[in-house]
C-alpha cells in the first residue's frame, strides 16, 4: 500500500502540532501547580493571626458584621477562581445572580498592599474567618474592615426593593396621617429620560456626590440633604425625572399628597418624622397647592410648606432627599414667595421645556430606532415656526404609531400644524387617521397649497411653453399670477 506525500506531510503536521499542544498545556499546568507550591510554602513561613466572624451571636441573633462580609466576599471578582461555590439568585430583578463561598473554600484579597484571604467554616451553623499576616495587623486590620463595611452598604443598597410610599388620612385614635408603601417598579433611569445629555451629566454628578458627602456636610455642620426644584409646563418629564433620580440612588420615595394635609403644617411635620434615611420625599405641583382654594388660606399654606422644608423638624433625620415639582413654568415661580425658592430650601431649579427639534430627534431615536429621515426638515421647520408640542404629546405619538415610523414622523408633523393654527397640539387622536398615510406632508396649510400651485403652474409651462417657445397663453398666465398674489398675501399674512 502506497501513501501519497501530501497525506503524510499532514499527517505529520497533525502530530506534531498534537505534540505542540500538549507541551504547552503541560508547561501551563506545570506553572499552576508550581504556583500553588509556592504560595504553600509562603503560608507555611509567613506568621498570620485570624480573625473568626460567626454568623450568629451569644444570643442566637445574627451577626451584622457576618452579613456584611458575607456580601463583600460575594464581591470579588477571586471568587470566580474558587474550587467551589455556591450560586444563588436574588429573585428581585432579573440576571441578578449571587455567588458565595463554598465550605471549606478560601479566597484571597489584597488592601493597601497587604495581603489577605477569607476562608468558610461552616460549623456552628457558618462563619467567616479572615487571616491577615502579623506584621500588617496593625496597619490594615481596621481600615480593612471599614472598607468591607462601606462596598457591603453599597452592595445593599443596589440590591434592596425600592418602595413607593404615599400618606393616608388619619389613623386610628387621631394619630395623625401614615404612610403606606408599595414596591417602586418605575422603568425609568437617567440613561432613559430624554433631556440634555449636559443637564444629565450635571444631575448624575451632583448627586453621587451627595451620596458621598456625609464627612463634607458634618464638617460644614449641614444637614446631610438636597432638595431640587422641577418645574415646567405639563408632559414635560417631570415626575418621571424624579423616579429616574430615586432608582439612580436606590432611595425609596415618599410622594406627599399636599390635598389631604392641614393647613398649619402638623401633618407634615408629622409625615417628615415618620420618613427613613436614603429616601426621595416628593412634593408635586406645589405651586398649585399654595394658590388653590381648599378653605385653607394661602399664608397659612405657605407658613407650614415653609417649616416643612426647612424648620427644626427638617433637621431630624438625614441623607434625604426632597423633589419639589411645579407645572406653573417662570410666571409660576414669579409669584412664589422668594423665601421658598431660596437655597437651603430649593438647592437646584431645573427647567423642564416644552419639546423641541433637539429633543424630538433623541426621542426618535429611542423610540423609533431613527438616526435621520428625510422628513426631518420640515419638523424642524415646525418648530422654528412656534410649534408647541410637550414631550409626553410626542411620546404618545411615537408609541401610538411604532410600527411605522414614517407614519409617527407624518403625525408628529400633523399635530405640529395644529399647534400652529391654534389647536395647541392637543388633539392626538386625529394623528392616528390616514391623513398623512400618502404624500409628502408640509408644515401649514400655506405650504401645501403653495407646493400644489408650484407643481400646476410647472405643468401649464411645460404644456403651452414647447408650442409657443415658452409664453404662456394670457388667459393661463393671468390666472396663475392671480392665484400667486394670492397665495404670496396669504402666506405673508
Amino acid at each position: 500500500m502506497i501513501i501519497p506525500v501530501n497525506a503524510l506531510f499532514v499527517a505529520l503536521a497533525a502530530v506534531c502540532g498534537l505534540v505542540i499542544l500538549r507541551t504547552i498545556l503541560s508547561a501551563r499546568a506545570l506553572l499552576y501547580h508550581l504556583g500553588r507550591w509556592w504560595r504553600w510554602v509562603d503560608e507555611r513561613v509567613q506568621a498570620y493571626q485570624y480573625f473568626e466572624i460567626p454568623r450568629y451571636n451569644e444570643g442566637s441573633q445574627e451577626n451584622p458584621l457576618y452579613r456584611k462580609a458575607a456580601a463583600y466576599v460575594a464581591s470579588l471578582p477571586s471568587i470566580e477562581d474558587a474550587d467551589a461555590a455556591t450560586l444563588s439568585s436574588s429573585g428581585r430583578k432579573p440576571n441578578d445572580f449571587l455567588l458565595h463561598l463554598g465550605p471549606g473554600q478560601s479566597v484571597p484579597d489584597s488592601f493597601l498592599g497587604a495581603r489577605l484571604s477569607w476562608s468558610n467554616r461552616p460549623p456552628g451553623g457558618g462563619c467567616l474567618v479572615l487571616r491577615v499576616r502579623r506584621q500588617d495587623r496593625t496597619r490594615v486590620l481596621r481600615p480593612y474592615l471599614q472598607h468591607v463595611e462601606s462596598v457591603a452598604n453599597e452592595i445593599e443598597l443596589r440590591r434592596r426593593e425600592v418602595r413607593l410610599f404615599t400618606n393616608s388620612g388619619s389613623g386610628d385614635c387621631g394619630e395623625g396621617p401614615r404612610w403606606r408603601s408599595v414596591p417602586f417598579t418605575h422603568p425609568s433611569t437617567l440613561d432613559t429620560v430624554a433631556i440634555d445629555p449636559e443637564l444629565k451629566t450635571r444631575v448624575r454628578a451632583d448627586l453621587e456626590a451627595f451620596v458621598k458627602g456625609r464627612a463634607y456636610y458634618h464638617r460644614l455642620g449641614r444637614v446631610w440633604r438636597r432638595s431640587y426644584l422641577l418645574y415646567g409646563p405639563p408632559g414635560t418629564g417631570k415626575t418621571t425625572f424624579a423616579a429616574a433620580m430615586a432608582k439612580f440612588l436606590c432611595y425609596d420615595i415618599y410622594d406627599v399628597d399636599l390635598s389631604r394635609l392641614a393647613a398649619d403644617g402638623a401633618d407634615l411635620r408629622s409625615l417628615l418624622l415618620q420618613t427613613a434615611p436614603r429616601s426621595v420625599i416628593l412634593v408635586e405641583d406645589l405651586d398649585r397647592y399654595l394658590s388653590g382654594n381648599q378653605g385653607q388660606s394661602s399664608s397659612a399654606r405657605l407658613t407650614g410648606m415653609l417649616g416643612f422644608m426647612d424648620g427644626v423638624f427638617s433637621c431630624c433625620g438625614e441623607e434625604r432627599l426632597m423633589v419639589v415639582t411645579m407645572s406653573g413654568g417662570d410666571g409660576g415661580m414669579e409669584e412664589l414667595d422668594p423665601a421658598m425658592l431660596r437655597p437651603g430650601r430649593l438647592d437646584v431649579h431645573i427647567h423642564f421645556p416644552l419639546c423641541d427639534f433637539s429633543a424630538f430627534k433623541t426621542m426618535a431615536s429611542r423610540y423609533l430606532g431613527l438616526e435621520d429621515h428625510k422628513l426631518y426638515p420640515q419638523v424642524e421647520e415646525g418648530f422654528q415656526y412656534g410649534a408647541q408640542l410637550s414631550p409626553a404629546e410626542v411620546g404618545e405619538i411615537m408609541i401610538a404609531n411604532r410600527v411605522s415610523p414614517s407614519r409617527a414622523i407624518k403625525s408628529v408633523i400633523s399635530a405640529l400644524q395644529q399647534s400652529t393654527n391654534g389647536g395647541g397640539g392637543r388633539k392626538l387622536c386625529e394623528s392616528w387617521s390616514t391623513e398623512g398615510g400618502g404624500g409628502e406632508l408640509g408644515f401649514g396649510k400655506d405650504f401645501t397649497t403653495m407646493r400644489e400651485f408650484r407643481k400646476l403652474y410647472g405643468l401649464l409651462k411645460m404644456k403651452y411653453g414647447s408650442r409657443k417657445e415658452g409664453v404662456m397663453p394670457v388667459k393661463v398666465a393671468a390666472a396663475a399670477a392671480a392665484a400667486g398674489t394670492l397665495l404670496d398675501k396669504d402666506y405673508s399674512s
